[in-house]
């Protein structure tokens, strides 16, 4: 009995001092990390975003719009952000605080910089961004016109873990000798007569770890806020001004933190953090502010209860398999060691999500393996000393014990490097019609499920036939062929996969309009070309993915679909190459077509399959000799062509790009269709 006992204190001993000495040294954080992500994601789901923060964004729609209604190229003239200033404030917003370098005279001259100013400082509420740079402890500020009128300057600098994702923030730095806010907490500092006095206030407040860091809970996309389109904003302040009803009032901001964004594909500062390894760094800021003002930043337990929690784990599987030794059955052992081996680490992950969702940081990875070292103890001197309990372990965990399966990265090593190769691939962009629209009447729940749906249902078909799966983007799908692995006639299957895909749309129609409300409808855009195929990124993170003119054709062929009114477009060399290789579809030229970087234009078409041509085969003929008149410059013998094809949605945009050249006769006309947007 002395000895049933004694055992299993040495066993606590031993895994809850392995545990301790590998949980100070941090062998633990890697996978911490991972899953500390992971429950955050899962908290996420029962967070509400605070209703007193909301952003203004300029996303694509918002520079394209104002290129057209008011004449601003990118980057816009600063006066364009003075006049949101002035909406704001006369709207009563508590605040407003950029989350945009300002560290260059305004290319549009010295007027448009004052201009902003006088808006900035007569509003007193306009916080700027400055950034003190991690490496060398340079400062970058705002030129000193927009600096001077800001009546407050906040850090953007980020606080990045080992793995270079966000999780948690400085409240403040110091630079220069002067101590300047983080973005988030500067709104909270406007009218305080000392900026010192309100930084040590706001850390009193908050749970601070040593470090001097605060924890973020993040509330999921930055969308679950309020968030306006700056282009509204303009065209709201415009019609303000001409006393008409503005699309957005201003006392929509009345008493609100508004954060001011880059918004658009390419121009918004991209972080990884738990939540997303694409997310807009401004929600940081947007993320640390409402924690601060819900109180629920995740408050981490103190280092000496979390040492107690692993003696207490360690102490537990003991326990457990005291218990055991005293029953005589040999099945009910088995039955209660394969129980506990589960039921253990599931209650130590159960109970670190449970307090995670009440913003409580309880460690999780190193509690199971003390657990589990622990109980392996115990059970292998049950082993090695009793030879019935022998077979007994052998038999419970030979399969929990037996390695993973290897995948092919572990199989070969090289391919753990940074680097690329230059292959010729077939290149897949996919993006749903007036998606943000239909995310707009979802509920965040909703658009769960609808994307986990449909992202399933078309990467099911592209894994299906060979594809290679780059990145998700939203909605946005983006894969190819032939790379990692060589795939044979992998134009053909690119084409095949991209049919199927718009076939198994059509087939499930009314489950997806049961999801989103209306139908789904993806434009496709292939191409077929060199790119460089690889390991991408730092040595510590990297992805494998590609890049290179083809990828961007395939791409811009992926939105051109708009302008033709098709669904699937394909290049020539896509096209070409399928047919060879014994695509049985008809493929329609459609045109040649400039697109928006590129000097050369190119062949795209329209595969079809055989049934619907032959179907439809006297539209097809029409469109035929239609468009080679509308090469010639025929325009008005080939309107009366395509107005033939009422249904055919290729033809009705032609008829409108007739009708425009009839109107507006080209001065140099060549057959080749220019896109005027990406």
């Amino acid at each position: 009995m002395k000895k049933n006992v004694i055992f299993p204190v040495i066993f606590t001993l031993i895994s809850f001092l392995t545990g301790t000495i590998l949980f100070l040294l941090g062998i633990f954080d890697f996978w911490e990390n991972k899953i500390y992500d992971h429950r955050m994601n899962f908290a996420s789901r029962f967070t509400y975003p605070s209703d007193d923060i909301c952003f203004i964004g300029v996303d694509q729609r918002s520079i394209d719009s104002a290129l057209k209604e008011f004449g601003y190229s990118w980057p816009w003239p600063r006066s364009a952000y003075a006049k949101i200033i002035d909406y704001l404030s006369e709207g009563n917003a508590d605040s407003i605080a950029f989350d945009v370098l300002f560290t260059e005279p305004s290319v549009y001259g010295k007027e448009d910089d004052e201009s902003f100013a006088v808006s900035s400082k007569n509003s007193d509420m306009t916080i700027q961004a400055m950034f003190v740079s991690p490496e060398n402890e340079k400062a970058l500020f705002p030129i000193p016109q927009i600096k001077n009128s800001a009546s407050l300057i906040g850090n953007i600098t980020s606080s990045k873990d080992s793995d270079d994702i966000i999780r948690r923030v400085r409240v403040s730095r110091q630079f220069d000798g002067k101590e300047y806010p983080f973005l988030a907490f500067a709104p909270l500092l406007l009218g305080e007569n000392s900026v010192e006095e309100g930084i040590n206030e706001i850390k009193s407040n908050i749970p601070l770890r040593k470090d001097g860091t605060v924890l973020l809970r993040y509330n999921g996309s930055i969308d679950r806020y309020a968030h306006y389109s700056a282009y509204d904003i303009l065209k709201s302040y415009d019609d303000y001004l001409n006393e008409k009803e503005p699309l957005i009032p201003p006392e929509n901001f009345e008493g609100s933190v508004v954060f001011f964004l880059l918004y658009a594909p390419g121009l918004y500062d991209i972080c990884a953090t738990p939540v997303s390894k694409v997310y807009p760094g401004s929600g940081v800021h947007i993320t640390a502010l409402d924690n601060y003002l819900q109180n629920n930043f995740i408050k981490e337990i103190p280092k000496p209860l979390s040492i107690f929690y692993l003696f207490f784990c360690s102490l537990l599987a003991s326990f457990l398999i005291l218990i055991l030794k005293r029953q005589s059955s040999y099945k009910l052992n088995l039955f209660f060691s394969c129980i506990f081996t589960v039921l253990g680490p599931v209650l130590i992950i159960f109970l670190g999500y449970v307090l995670f969702c009440k913003s409580i940081f309880i460690q999780i990875a190193s509690p199971v393996f003390c657990f589990l070292f622990s109980l392996l103890e115990a059970l292998f001197y049950s082993y090695a000393t009793e030879g019935r309990q022998r077979r007994f372990i052998k038999t419970a965990f030979n399969q929990y014990l037996s390695p993973a399966v290897i995948n092919e990265l572990l199989k070969n090593p090289s391919k753990l490097t940074l680097g690329g190769e230059k292959r010729r691939i077939s290149i897949f962009f996919s993006d749903v019609q007036s998606f943000t629209s239909i995310s707009e009447h979802l509920d965040p729940e909703e658009l769960t499920d609808l994307l986990n749906k449909y992202l399933s249902r078309m990467s099911n078909i592209i894994l299906k036939n060979g594809g290679t799966i780059d990145k998700y983007e939203g909605d946005a799908i983006i894969a190819f062929w032939n790379a990692p692995c060589d795939i044979v006639n992998h134009e053909r299957k690119i084409v095949e996969t991209a049919v199927e895909c718009q076939i198994m749309l059509k087939n499930l129609e009314d489950e997806f309009v049961k999801l989103a409300g209306r139908p789904l409808y993806t434009r496709i855009g292939l191409n077929t070309g060199y790119a460089v195929v690889g390991n991408m990124g730092s040595d510590r993170r990297f992805d494998y993915t590609m890049f290179g003119d083809s990828v961007n054709l395939a791409s811009r062929l992926e939105g051109i679909n708009k302008a033709f009114g098709t669904y699937t477009i394909c290049s020539e060399e896509t096209c070409v190459n399928a047919i060879k290789q014994g695509c049985d579809f008809y493929f329609r030229k459609l045109s040649d077509v400039k697109v928006v970087g590129k000097n050369q234009a190119v062949a795209v078409f329209e595969p079809v399959q055989k049934e619907y041509y032959e179907e439809n085969k006297i539209i097809f003929e029409n469109f035929e000799k239609a468009r080679k008149l509308f090469e010639k410059g025929e325009f008005i013998l080939a309107k009366k062509l395509f107005d033939l094809n009422k249904t055919d949605g290729a033809s009705r945009k032609f008829s409108e790009k007739c009708s425009f050249f009839i109107e507006n006769p080209p001065s140099a006309w060549n057959g080749v269709w220019e896109a005027s947007s990406k």
